[in-house]
């Protein structure tokens, strides 16, 4: 492989010279040593953005790295202070970068050669209008659960004020702040953006991981947002409910749950498989495993017209409805899907009835949680 390089970046390869005459090629040796690029800094004082991001892409792409162009760019941005290398300054692409800033981006490019993810690489990652700290095991957010959050804020947006007739004539009246249930927070991502869209609303945010509820935590902390969320340790599992009701009885249920199924778990990238918690993303056999505890438990927390919102493998849709149907005393029913935006049915609207199940009562299991 032919690295696309500069005579300035033929300088910052210079030791390259004396293995090549010993058969070993340029890319062979990028492929095998990639940290010796802070010795052959010392052969150029003037290494700018865009030379290393050719030069990174290069030992990414020899190295069979996904992603090689955007992964270099990335690292070389943060490195500068930058979000995307897109939102460089013309001068800044062509400013010779520092020792230690060339040194960062060494280390940083060597994390990404070991497959981890670039955003626990950086360390933090934007979700919507949010910088989350990001750090592994904990599961990353996708970019298509932002269309999760903007759907609940939407029903959100829609309930605030509730339509009333009075004297035949139409008037509105305030709704209550809402109060929101988010089932495996992971980072914090979809939580937060709604406390950060919703400044009336709290949420309570649960994860059987204490990993995940720690880094939930210092995102809250970072966005103060910490006064109106409780992040509690929880596993959806454990069959006891009470702890999530602090403000009583919830109006939107939120999850972006396990919906993996385990067949196809072995076909998901390396980058996932190495780092992120399996756990995160392990549905079982039909993918839902977990889907099915949080719709049993969904009577005993929702008020009456209460309202689901879940992410899910687009096969779950009809799954999700049968399941429902075959579970009546559970009073839910599907009453929209809505698709990602690669136009696959990826989102949930589930309801529930009025004539919700009357049996839950405080400090008691759900009947409705015993489930194979």
């Amino acid at each position: 492989m032919r690295l696309l390089i500069n005579s300035s970046c033929r300088q910052l390869l210079g030791l390259l010279n004396c293995c090549e005459g010993k058969g070993v090629s340029s890319a062979k040796w990028s492929v095998l040593n990639p940290h010796l690029l802070l010795l052959r800094q010392n052969f150029s004082a003037k290494v700018t953005a865009a030379e290393l991001v050719r030069y990174w892409r290069g030992v990414f792409e020899a190295n069979k790295i996904p992603e090689a162009q955007e992964s270099s760019e990335y690292i070389v941005s943060y490195v500068l202070g930058a979000k995307t290398f897109h939102s460089l300054s013309a001068g800044s692409l062509f400013t010779p970068l520092t020792a230690e800033q060339q040194q960062q981006v060494r280390q940083l490019s060597a994390k990404r050669l070991q497959r981890m993810p670039v955003q626990y690489v950086l360390g933090e990652w934007d979700f919507g209008e949010l910088t989350l700290k990001m750090r592994p095991p904990v599961f990353i957010p996708r970019p298509e659960t932002e269309d999760l959050v903007s759907l609940v804020l939407q029903e959100e947006s829609q309930r605030s004020v509730s339509p009333l007739l009075n004297v035949g004539h139409r008037c509105s009246t305030a709704v209550p702040h809402s109060v929101i249930l988010e089932i495996g927070c992971g980072s914090g991502a979809i939580a937060l953006s709604l406390l950060s869209k919703l400044p009336e609303s709290q949420v309570i945010a649960v994860d059987k991981k204490e990993a995940a509820v720690n880094l939930t935590r210092e995102n809250a902390e970072r966005l103060q947002l910490q006064d109106r969320i409780r992040i509690l340790h929880y596993d959806v599992s454990s069959g006891s409910w009470d702890k999530l009701l602090p403000w009583g009885p919830v109006d939107t249920i939120v999850s972006n749950p396990p919906y993996v199924f385990h067949g196809d778990m072995s076909h998901l990238a390396e980058e996932i498989l190495s780092y992120e918690d399996l756990d995160a993303l392990d549905g079982g056999n039909d993918g839902m495993r977990v889907i099915k505890k949080i719709l049993a438990l969904a009577p005993c927390v929702l008020k009456d017209n209460g309202s689901v919102f879940l992410e899910v493998d687009p096969r779950h849709t009809e799954m999700v409805e049968n399941w429902l149907r075959s579970h009546p005393d559970l009073s839910l029913s599907v009453t929209a899907t809505h698709k990602d935006f690669f136009g696959k049915l990826r989102f949930l609207h589930i309801q529930k009835h009025k004539a919700g199940d009357s049996s839950c009562k405080n400090g008691f299991a759900c009947p409705n949680m015993h489930l194979p």
